[in-house]
Order: C-alpha cells, then sequence, then structure tokens
C-alpha cells in the first residue's frame, strides 16, 4: 500500500479513470471526506501536486474546478493503481456507479456569463454529451444581474430549452 498522501493522489486519479466525464474538486472532495481518508487542506495539496506534475488538467467555469485526467495521469495509475487497496477501489467504483446521474449532470450542464466590449454580458450556456456540445448558447444580456439569474436557471431549464429549439428548428 502506498504512504497516504501518494494514495489521495491515486484515488484522485483511479476516480478520474473511472469515468468518461470530467469530475468536479467537490465531487471527488465528497467521496474522500465523507469516509474520513484524509482532511480539506491535505485533499488540496494532492489535487495542486497533480496538476503541477500534469497527471490532471483543470477548467474552472464559475468557482467550479472540473478534473481531467491527462495521458501522463492515466499511464502512473497504470504503474501505480496496485498500490489502491482492492476495498478503496471497490467504494470508489459504488460511489461513482450510485452517483453517476447527479455527477454527469454537474458537469456536463454549465452556463457562465462574462463582459463584453460593448459593456454587456455574454451568458455561455452549454450541455455536453461525453466529449461533445449538444448545445452551445450565447446570449447578450444589459445587466451583470441578468446574466447571473440566467446562470442560475440554466441547470433547470436547459432541458426544456433544447427540446424547444429542437422542436422549432425541426418542425
Amino acid at each position: 500500500m502506498a504512504e497516504p498522501f501518494t494514495l489521495y493522489k491515486l484515488i484522485i486519479l483511479y476516480m478520474l479513470d473511472q469515468v468518461d466525464f470530467p469530475l468536479t474538486n467537490s465531487q471527488i472532495s465528497a467521496f474522500l471526506l465523507e469516509r474520513d481518508y484524509t482532511n480539506y487542506f491535505t485533499l488540496q495539496q494532492a489535487f495542486a501536486e497533480l496538476q503541477d506534475a500534469g497527471l490532471v488538467n483543470t477548467q474552472t467555469i464559475r468557482n467550479t474546478t472540473q478534473y481531467h485526467l491527462t495521458k501522463s495521469g492515466r499511464e502512473a495509475l497504470g504503474y501505480f493503481c496496485d498500490r489502491i487497496p482492492r476495498a478503496i477501489q471497490e467504494e470508489a467504483r459504488q460511489y461513482l456507479k450510485d452517483h453517476q446521474i447527479e455527477l454527469r449532470n454537474e458537469v456536463s450542464i454549465t452556463a457562465d456569463y462574462y463582459r463584453t466590449s460593448s459593456k454587456e454580458y455574454a451568458v455561455h450556456c452549454i450541455i455536453k454529451e461525453k466529449e461533445s456540445n449538444l448545445l452551445d448558447l450565447t446570449l447578450t444580456v444589459p445587466d451583470r444581474e441578468q446574466a447571473a439569474a440566467m446562470c442560475k436557471k440554466w441547470k433547470d431549464k436547459c432541458e426544456s430549452v433544447y427540446q424547444f429549439l429542437m422542436a422549432q428548428l425541426l418542425s
């Protein structure tokens, strides 16, 4: 078995390898912290070291960091996966299986906004399916409050927006 800090990094790599979509810092943290494997600060250090080593890539969308396993990360996991106890591997697989729909939806449906050169706000809404964008929509609104409100509602409204657009464009 690996030393504890190395084990935390291997568990993160293992979890990312078990899914075909990115996982967020909070999703991975929930698994490790709920089981009292480590504390929050040590876990954040593990994330940082994995990123610095090029074993994971990150993408930040509105205060949420998504982690993607890199080719180097997959190779490293291949060399050291046997250092993760089988019981922990099974717990991780079961956690990912039990929460797959909500984990996938959390990273597959995103919305963010930014200020444009014309001093308005562009709201960028995405629905992803695996590595492809099923819908990629950008709308411009006059103020930040509207942009924030649209981002907040996107997760709840995206399905009906997608269905409406498909019906309108295919009829």
